[in-house]
């Protein structure tokens, strides 16, 4: 091959990996196959190692995945946090072992030790003196994002090591991974909801470790296991198997099945017995995991630059079937997506018929070039949700054309969007019938409109007796229209209706976040209230004038002014208010201008005990202040609670003032003591209420 040829596969390769690197570790939406994943980068790496000279014209390229978000504090592992190498066949496994032995002195004879590789996220925990104090995950292998808030809400993590003998400090590696059970109550919740259901466990274990909302991570039930050890600073263990011993000692989860293995032969003996069991356990595995049992023997033998020589993890093949793709059928969600989902004829996989399979989105129809008519390989992404992995070329008939995306939603007929570097295809119609449960439930939630009494069930049956067909509808209800509801009792009609009524004096971006515009969450709606002070300005602000809003680029601000300019959504927006609702921003306006909270800039870092982030967030805000994701030169205070990470040390840098816990609840006491004085003074209302 030519070297122009050589070096365009190069880079060809080098960016579908990155793009699947990005999917996997930082959205937690694969597209593809584990199996899949890592032919793209053996061969890539098979490429550069031939022709490193080559390779070197690219240049350089990172060897590990990189799951760090903005939003999260970075924090350096003490010890490197390794991925591990994977490999899929027997002979394989015999070469690892032939590698081994040419890194160990003559005479050592390997032992080993085999354990469940549980498909979760993988996890740094560090105690100090025994008590928890940081979660991290592995980041890029040298720093991660601290996600200690959000760890602190898992059950079966120990705040403290039992026992009196551990190390000074310690850092634990593990996992964070989600039951079967638990899985399956959330996907059906969402199907109720009309909203997609999760491809699999992993995929939403490792999307709610990284949610910005504590609170939110909390409701879903997340579980740890541990089993590395990471930076140690008085090495006690001489084995594996004897750290694994350690683990139970100080009542920590960990793994329920391990094996030790004196041969190869023996590993896999385990490793096919383990492929018969895992069906049965309440967790998913997708592989076993080798290492040497010796710590002497894995510190001589060492790592390569992004994996330890000393391990290996033996991945299971996702079984495969054909089948005839019949159809492909168009989903609308909450917030309008619209997402393709395959017809099959029904074909047995891993042990369920599969009727259906995800498509993911347009780019990956495209990409992939499936067609309606084609016969195409499907798996299932965890062995849970089925995915369609490729087409067979071979059986393609003559009739088969490509498939082109409909101009209009399958279920309104709107005109469908794409907003500008965005994958997804939306129905920006809020009044499409399919959007309009979720969208009613969205409307009414605790981070919206908040309305007590306002339940799934209830918006179920309000819509399907036609009692509302949209969200405006809500405010022209009487106790009288709830008479026939399922167990809904006079007094229950009566505590709804008032809850309807008095969510009209709710603050403005609550009812900006309420609408469901796309890219619109609490942040953006906050800024947006502040920015433009009324809902009249934001509707009628330009494209420039968006953008120039803090957070706002120019993705949300074509989002915002794409969902004003439809005639639907106006009307809808003119309608509530027209019933009354509050459209201007009062949050934060009616409190004491002097306090120190006022017009201040504050950045959150770290875990309090009184008050959640989003909690703090409010109330600073409720007394005039603005809040921050990031430490500048902007920023007048830092709030830094227990394990505060990169935000602490920048902050102290550029001569931040900080104020810890207690200084932040004495100044939040003495304002909100103020504050009253002043409604007292001026018979006007405060952000606090009188208890």
């Amino acid at each position: 091959m030519p070297k122009k040829e050589i070096v365009k596969k190069i880079e060809a390769l080098r960016k579908e990996v990155s793009r699947h690197d990005k999917l996997y570790y930082q959205k937690a939406d694969p597209v593809i196959s584990d199996q899949e994943y890592d032919r793209l980068k053996k061969e890539l790496e098979d490429i550069e190692g031939i022709n490193p000279a080559l390779s070197k014209q690219v240049g350089d390229r990172k060897g590990i995945g990189d799951d760090r978000l903005a939003g999260f504090d970075s924090f350096i592992h003490r010890a490197p946090m390794y991925s591990l190498d994977n490999t899929y066949s027997k002979d394989e496994l015999m070469v690892f072992e032939t590698r081994l032995q040419k890194f160990l002195r003559d005479g050592i004879k390997n032992t080993y030790v085999v354990e469940p590789k549980i498909d979760g996220v993988a996890v740094s925990l560090t105690y100090e003196r025994g008590r928890f104090t940081r979660a991290t995950t592995r980041g890029n292998g040298v720093e991660g994002d601290d996600i200690t808030r959000n760890v602190l809400s898992i059950k079966n993590l120990p705040h403290n090591l039992a026992g009196n003998r551990h190390p000074e400090i310690i850092e634990i590696r593990g996992e964070i991974y989600m039951r079967n059970e638990e899985f399956h109550r959330i996907n059906k919740l969402r199907e109720k909801e009309g909203s997609t259901p999760y491809a699999n466990p992993r995929n939403l274990a490792a999307g709610t470790v990284k949610l910005l909302d504590p609170e939110e991570s909390a409701k879903r039930k997340l579980q740890i296991v541990l089993y590395g050890l990471g930076f140690c600073d008085l090495q006690t263990f001489s084995y594996q198997l004897e750290f694994h011993q350690a683990l139970l000692e100080w009542k920590v989860p960990t793994l329920e099945h391990f094996w030790e293995c004196s041969s190869m032969e023996e590993v896999w003996t385990v490793v096919e017995n383990l492929d018969r069991q895992r069906r049965d356990y309440e967790y998913e595995t997708d592989g076993a995991v080798i290492k040497l049992d010796s710590l002497d023997a894995q510190e001589e033998v060492g790592f390569t630059a992004k994996a330890p020589r000393w391990a290996i993890a033996f991945k299971y093949a996702a079984e495969q079937k054909e089948t005839l793709l019949k159809d492909i059928a168009l989903q609308v969600g909450r917030t309008g997506i619209v997402s393709p989902v395959a017809e099959l004829e029904p074909v047995q996989l891993a042990g369920t018929t599969v009727s259906r399979a995800t498509l993911h989105n347009q780019d990956e129809i495209r990409r992939k070039d499936i067609r309606i008519g084609d016969y195409v390989i499907v798996e299932k992404a965890g062995e849970i949700i089925p995915q369609v992995i490729r087409v067979v070329p071979d059986k393609r008939g003559d009739d088969v054309i490509p498939y082109k995306f409909p101009p209009e939603c399958p279920a309104c007929g709107s005109q469908l969007d794409r907003l500008k570097r965005d994958v997804a295809i939306c129905c920006p119609n809020s009044s499409c019938p399919p959007q309009i449960r979720r969208r009613i439930q969205h409307f009414g939630s605790k981070a919206a409109m908040d309305i007590d009494h306002l339940g799934p069930a209830i918006v179920s049956q309000l819509v399907d007796l036609e009692h509302i067909q949209d969200i405006a509808d809500l405010y022209t209800l009487h106790t009288t229209d709830l008479a026939n509801l399922d167990k809904f009792a006079e007094k229950s009609a009566k505590n709804l209706i008032s809850a309807i009524e008095a969510s009209k004096e709710r603050e403005l971006w609550r009812f900006l976040h309420a609408l469901g515009i796309q890219h619109v969450g609490v942040g953006v709606a906050k800024g947006l209230s502040r920015q433009f002070g009324s809902l009249q300005a934001i509707m009628e602000a330009t494209l420039n004038e968006l953008i120039e809003t803090e957070d706002i680029g120019e993705i949300v601000a074509e989002s915002i002014q794409g969902f004003f300019s439809q005639s639907n959504n106006r009307t809808l927006v003119e309608r509530l208010i027209a019933l009354g609702l509050n459209t201007i921003d009062t949050f934060g306006k009616q409190v004491n201008v002097s306090s120190i909270f006022s017009s201040k800039i504050f950045v959150l870092t770290g875990a309090m005990n009184k008050y959640s982030r989003r909690e703090a967030g409010e109330l600073i805000e409720g007394n005039g202040g603005k809040i921050s994701s990031s430490i500048s030169e902007k920023t007048n205070f830092l709030i830094a609670g227990s394990a505060a990470g990169s935000k602490l040390k920048k902050a102290q840098k550029l001569g931040v003032e900080i104020w810890d816990e207690e200084k932040f609840l004495k100044n939040l006491a003495e304002v909100e003591s103020s504050s009253r004085e002043l409604v007292r003074e001026q018979g006007t209302l405060s952000f606090f209420e009188e208890d």
